[in-house]
C-alpha cells in the first residue's frame, strides 16, 4: 500500500471515531490532508470549529445552521416587500431610519465593493466563473432583483464612498463601477456562477457584522473555503456549501478580525504585532538578512502586511494555499506558524535579498518566486 493510501486510511480512522480526538487530528492533518474524498472539507470543519468533536452531533448542527442561513437570506438579501410575500410597508423614497428601503439602499454601498472583489476571485482558475449545481432557489426563481450584482449594475449606482475599517493606510476608499473586461460574467436566470454565491455570503457577514463590515481582502479569506466546501465529493455537502462556508468564515473571522479592524492594529493580535514579531523572528533566525533588509529600510509593512492580513492566499497558487492552510489550521497557536511560514519564504531568499539592492528586493518579496510549497513548510517547521 501506498504512503497516500497509508494517510487516507488513518485519517478515515481518526473521522471515524464516535469522539473525534482532535490533537490526533491536529496533529494529523499539520503535514497535509489527502486531497480525495472530502477529507479537507470535513477536518476544515472541525478544526474551524463549525462542528464539534462528537459525531452524533453533526447532523443536528448542520440542520439547524442551514435552516438559519436561510432565514438570513429570507431577511436581508430579498427586498423589502418581497419577503414572505408581504406587502411593500413603506416607501422606496423614504430616507427614515426604520425604512426598509433606506436600509436597502444604503447596503449597495458596500455591496459595490464586493461585487467588484467577488468578480475577480482566483483569478488563476476556472472554478468561480462556472455555475454552482445548488443555486439559491429563493434568489434564482424570482425576479432578478434578489440576485445581488443586479443592484449595483452601473445603470444603479455610478460610485460610492464607504468608510474603511480595516486594511490599508487610509479610511476612505473611492468605489467605482469601472470593470475590466476578464471580470465574471453573471448567469443567465435560473442558474448562479459560483462568484455569485460567495458574493452573497459576503454581503451577509457584512450585514450580521456591522463594527466591522466588509473589507477589501476579506474575498480572498472566503474563495479557498468555499472552493473546499464546494467541491465535496459529497452531494449534500456541496448542495449546502454556501451554508457551511459562512459559518465556517465566520468562525476564522473570529480569529482574524483584528487584522482587518485599523483600530486594533496595535493589539496583540493586531496587524502591526504580528509583522513585528515576524521581524523578531528574522532577526533571530537569520540576522544577516534581517541586518541587510534594515540597511534597506525596507520594513515588514512593505510585503508582510499582505502576507500576514490575507493568510498567504496571494502569494502561492490555490493547490499550494490549501496546503499552507492545513497547518495553520491544524497548529494549535495557529498564527505562530503562520509568522513561521512568512518567515521561512524570506530565509529561503537570503541569497537574492543578500545581493540585491532596495528596488530589486521590494520587488522580489512583493512578487513572491514560484517555488516547492514542501520547501517552504519544511522550512517553516524547522524555524522552532
Amino acid at each position: 500500500m501506498s504512503l497516500y493510501k497509508i494517510r487516507v486510511a488513518g485519517l478515515e480512522d481518526i473521522l471515524q471515531q464516535d469522539e473525534i480526538d482532535l490533537k490526533e487530528l491536529r496533529n494529523f492533518c499539520f503535514y497535509g490532508i489527502p486531497d480525495c474524498s472530502g477529507l479537507r472539507s470535513t477536518c476544515w470543519k472541525l478544526l474551524l470549529g463549525y462542528l464539534g468533536p462528537k459525531r452524533d452531533t453533526w447532523s443536528a448542527t448542520l440542520a439547524k445552521k442551514r435552516e438559519l442561513y436561510k432565514q438570513f437570506i429570507e431577511e436581508m438579501v430579498i427586498p423589502p416587500g418581497e419577503q414572505n410575500g408581504a406587502a411593500c410597508v413603506d416607501h422606496p423614497l423614504s430616507d427614515g431610519p426604520e425604512s426598509n428601503w433606506n436600509t436597502f439602499f444604503k447596503d449597495n454601498e458596500v455591496l459595490l465593493q464586493i461585487d467588484k472583489d467577488v468578480r475577480r476571485l482566483c483569478p488563476d482558475i476556472s472554478f468561480f466563473q462556472q455555475a454552482t449545481e445548488f443555486p439559491c432557489e429563493s434568489v434564482v426563481s424570482h425576479n432578478r432583483e434578489r440576485k445581488l450584482h443586479v443592484r449595483v449594475a452601473p445603470s444603479t449606482l455610478s460610485s460610492a464612498n464607504v468608510e474603511r475599517k480595516g486594511l490599508g493606510m487610509t479610511k476612505q476608499i473611492n468605489l467605482i463601477t469601472k470593470r475590466a473586461i476578464e471580470n465574471y460574467q453573471a448567469m443567465d436566470a435560473g442558474q448562479e456562477a459560483h462568484w455569485e454565491v460567495v458574493e452573497r455570503i459576503l454581503f451577509l457577514y457584512a450585514k450580521l457584522n456591522p463594527g466591522q463590515g466588509y473589507v477589501q481582502g476579506m474575498n480572498e479569506i472566503i474563495g479557498p473555503i468555499y472552493y473546499v466546501l464546494a467541491s465535496d465529493p459529497n452531494v449534500e455537502y456541496r448542495q449546502y456549501a454556501e451554508a457551511d462556508c459562512f459559518f465556517c468564515f465566520t468562525a476564522l473571522m473570529g480569529e482574524i478580525r483584528d487584522f482587518f479592524i485599523k483600530t486594533l492594529d496595535e493589539s496583540e493580535g493586531g496587524i502591526k504585532f504580528m509583522m513585528a514579531r515576524l521581524s523578531n523572528m528574522l532577526k533571530d533566525k537569520d540576522p544577516e538578512v534581517w541586518n541587510r533588509l534594515r540597511d534597506q529600510e525596507l520594513y515588514p509593512q512593505y510585503y508582510s502586511f499582505r502576507w500576514l492580513t490575507l493568510l498567504l492566499s496571494q502569494e502561492f497558487p490555490l493547490p499550494d494555499v490549501l496546503r499552507i492552510w492545513d497547518s495553520v489550521f491544524a497548529d494549535e497557536k495557529r498564527y505562530d506558524f503562520l509568522v513561521k511560514v512568512c518567515c521561512a519564504m524570506i530565509i529561503l531568499l537570503r541569497e537574492q535579498i543578500l545581493d540585491n539592492d532596495f528596488a530589486c528586493n521590494v520587488k522580489l518579496l512583493q512578487n513572491f518566486p514560484p517555488m516547492d510549497i514542501k520547501v517552504v513548510l519544511r522550512k517553516a517547521t524547522s524555524l522552532d
